[in-house]
């Protein structure tokens, strides 16, 4: 069909609704569809943010079977084309994809067919963009719309950064600059200036479609090692059937499947070391159900439309918030309850780490790899084909990962170029001016510092994520994205470990202590310059100055002085500590998390204090309080058992066995693979400790937060330092 048939072809549907329900089979669009679709056939630039699961394919889809022309679709991933081309060749769609898996004899034919108007829809690798005779092909093609799949991938500071995405901006301008849509499910609001600043849209809608996922339960498992891991997957397959395991790495993704397979699951392994005959395998046979269960690294399931994935666990820690809701919103896809587990041990981020080290080398690096480069062409500068390893041992790294990236950040910057080597797959590397030596290059030394930042901060993000023991973790991932306002899911861990509590509205009593308690933290904290509340004190400091202790460290920080020094103490240091923690946990007060976890009063808790009574707490249990309160009596001799007016902080706190406690927990942490230490207790247990000294587990598990499960990882240690100090 020539490019004037096209515009007359009778048979296209120019009214959305009907191309919906004729093409795809659908009614109605879901939330957020219609404005970008409305946008799109304006002829409105757009960048649409759009959970997993949201339906952003057929955003560009269905515009591209309404207006006139061809809709190029850039996607990073071979596999993610294939899927989308075979299911809408499926509906009976036009369409076709150009990516390296084609001869150039096939890669001209189907250009000449889009010249031809014989597809709708093509899908293109990003890496394509590097010919400038196909850019030159493309300008034959009649373009509708230039869309840009997986947006993220454009910004350095998205999770998922690939270099060949920042060539678009130079395909757009070549091409006249087309209509053009950017689609991701995870951006920021910093990846999402970088997305629209790269490709230069005018005037775009900008529709950022909600990303809660309320069918989806978000649980994060603290695993002590491998066997417990092993385990919590073997309950979501028996219980669940079908899922995605993700994994870090292609020898882990080996690994799991390996010890899976023993546990007689029936699954198929799938990571970037595999032939892609292999890889394609796998993939059909995941999507047409004749395996439910995927053991992956995180390319695997971009794009995959299986709709009935039950669980998806991450068997290690992904790098970044972005990455893990963009593979946990693999399951449930259809809307029904599914569950997703990330299975977390700290020792896990130092691959994580490894990954950020390779991505980020470093200006030294950068420029010994250009050294390299220089020895390696020689005079004559004919080309390489690059040995990583060989370079890597020349400048003395162990991360190959770093040399890699040190090419590509010299290819970028214009000082090295890739070219064809004829008769060879792999791509040769030369100098472009070989009478540059690395004290000539220029390379921007405070953008390199801000990328390796951001890397970290992403990895900080969550492994604060999966400690934080008191917010929904619906909700902690809808505030990372911008997005406030939001209620509790009711399903994840959190909620689930806080609805075992009754979580009710206060009575007179009780709206009594609660404002007491936050004047108390507001007392505390200081005012900044726009009036918000500025936390200076911890949790444990703010209990002993509310029930009146006489510590030493309380008298130096003039805690003591405060109107609100001892305002609660008759209900006892572990009751208000504990209220603390139910309150944190309805969003009154919160932990600002600086060097140190600091406690502060938040808006709604100011709310509170004011007067408002609509709130709701798991309210602790005052009898089993008590009981910890006066646990360390029986070690403090007979005549004090029973004692009326026995607080905890009157018992003796002796700064010597603080001390050793806190050794134990520092070697603890060790032998647990180098987690924090308050993972294995906090400085307020080890201060119960301190103050009670029980001597068995019987009495230490009286104490609030000690349960069965870490008493007996942990305990014994504790207890043996508390009896030879006794001694």
């Amino acid at each position: 069909m020539s490019k004037a048939n096209l515009a007359a072809d009778k048979s296209i549907l120019r009214d959305p609704i009907e191309a919906l329900e004729h093409h795809f089979g659908f009614g109605e669009f879901k939330p957020g569809q219609e404005a970008v679709v409305s946008a799109l056939l304006s002829g409105q630039d757009c960048l649409a943010v759009m959970p997993t699961g949201g339906g952003k394919s057929l955003c560009y889809q269905l515009p591209a079977m309404v207006m006139e022309g061809v809709t190029i679709v850039v996607s990073p991933l071979i596999a993610l084309m294939k899927d989308q081309v075979d299911g809408l060749q499926k509906k009976g769609i036009p369409a076709t994809m150009i990516n390296s898996t084609l001869s150039p004899a096939e890669q001209s034919d189907r250009l000449r067919d889009l010249a031809d108007g014989r597809f709708k829809l093509v899908y293109v690798a990003p890496e394509r963009f590097r010919s400038s005779q196909f850019i030159s092909a493309l300008k034959q093609v009649p373009i509708a719309l230039f869309a840009v799949d997986e947006a993220h991938c454009l910004s350095q500071w998205g999770h998922d950064f690939r270099p060949d995405y920042l060539r678009l901006s130079e395909a757009v301008a070549e091409l006249d600059y087309p209509q053009t849509a950017a689609f991701t499910a995870t951006a920021t609001p910093e990846v999402q200036k970088d997305v629209l600043g790269v490709l230069k849209l005018r005037d775009p809608l900008v529709s950022i479609s909600g990303f809660e996922r309320p069918n989806l339960s978000l649980n994060v498992i603290l695993c002590e090692g491998h066997r417990e891991k092993y385990d919590r997957l073997q309950r979501l397959v028996e219980t669940h059937k079908t899922g995605i395991v993700y994994c870090a790495t292609r020898k882990r993704v080996e690994e799991v499947s390996a010890s899976l397979s023993g546990m007689g699951v029936k699954l198929v392994a799938y990571h970037g070391g595999m032939e892609d005959k292999d890889r394609e395998w796998a993939q059909n046979v995941f999507l047409d159900r004749t395996y439910d269960v995927a053991v992956a690294t995180n390319a695997f399931g971009m794009g995959i439309d299986r709709s009935d994935v039950r669980f998806v666990a991450h068997f290690d820690v992904p790098g970044s918030i972005e990455a893990y809701y963009q593979e946990a919103g693999r399951a449930g896809r259809d809307g029904e309850p599914s569950e997703c587990e990330l299975l977390f041990n700290y020792a896990d981020t130092r691959t994580q780490e490894f990954f950020i080290d390779g991505n980020n080398p470093g200006l030294d690096i950068i420029l010994d790899v250009y050294t390299a480069m220089r020895r390696l062409c020689g005079s004559s500068n004919e080309g390489v084909a690059i040995p990583i390893r060989e370079i890597a041992e020349m400048v003395n790294v162990k991360n190959t990962m770093q040399v890699g990236s040190a090419l590509s950040h010299l290819v970028r910057a214009g000082y090295l170029e890739r070219f064809d080597i004829p008769g060879e797959r792999a791509r040769g590397t030369r100098l472009k001016d070989p009478s540059l030596k690395d004290t000539d290059l220029e390379l921007n030394q405070e953008a390199l510092f801000e990328k390796d930042r951001r890397d970290r901060s992403k990895l900080d993000a969550i492994v604060k994520f999966c400690y934080d023991s008191s917010t929904c973790r619906q909700q902690w991932i809808l505030e990372y994205f911008g997005e406030s306002n939001s209620q509790p899911c009711g399903s994840c861990d959190i909620c689930g470990e806080s609805s075992a509590h009754s979580g009710r509205e206060p009575d007179e009593e009780e709206f009594d202590i609660v404002r007491k308690a936050i004047s108390g933290v507001a007392r505390t904290c200081g005012r900044t310059g726009s009036g918000e509340w500025e936390p200076r004190f911890g949790k444990g400091k703010i209990v002993q100055m509310l029930v009146g202790s006489r510590s030493q460290e309380l008298a130096a920080g003039r805690l003591d002085q405060l109107s609100t020094y001892g305002i609660l103490k008759e209900l006892g240091s572990a009751y208000v500590f504990a209220l603390l923690s139910e309150m944190e946990k309805a969003g009154l007060v919160m932990i600002k998390k600086t060097p140190y976890p600091l406690l502060m009063v938040t808006r709604r808790g100011t709310e509170v204090m004011k007067g408002d009574r609509h709130f709701s707490l798991g309210w602790p249990d005052r009898s089993h309080s008590a009981a910890m309160e006066t646990a360390g009596n029986a070690q403090r001799g007979a005549a004090r058992v029973g004692e009326p007016g026995i607080q905890l902080d009157d018992l003796a706190f002796d700064e010597k066995l603080f001390e050793k406690l806190k050794e134990v927990r520092t070697t603890l942490a060790k032998e647990a693979g180098g987690v924090p230490s308050y993972v294995i207790f906090s400085n307020q247990i080890l201060e119960f400790f301190t103050r009670i000294r029980p001597t068995s587990e019987e009495q230490a598990l009286r104490i609030r937060g000690i349960g069965k499960v870490k008493a007996e990882r942990y305990l014994e240690p504790f207890l043996e330092a508390i009896r030879e100090f006794g001694e």
